[in-house]
């Protein structure tokens, strides 16, 4: 997965899913981006807290699991 860093605070945050991620929804999550922070929730429930990491900690996430 690449992930593209928006500059600056972000006001408003733009969220996309994997291109993993089937149509029909189930077990999903989806990725926003920022310079500083990289946001993630669940797409199940959006209203639900999500997690925001360094994006060095993101990086290594996914580097980790694409190894699976």
């Amino acid at each position: 997965m690449n992930v593209e860093l928006h500059g600056g605070p972000c006001m408003e945050l733009t969220w996309s899913k994997s291109s993993y991620s089937g149509a029909e929804g189930g077990d999903c999550v989806e990725v926003a981006t920022c310079l500083d922070k990289v946001h993630i929730r669940d797409s199940k429930n959006i209203t639900r807290p999500g997690l925001s990491l360094d994006p060095s900690a993101w990086t290594a996430f996914v580097g980790l699991v694409s190894e699976v």
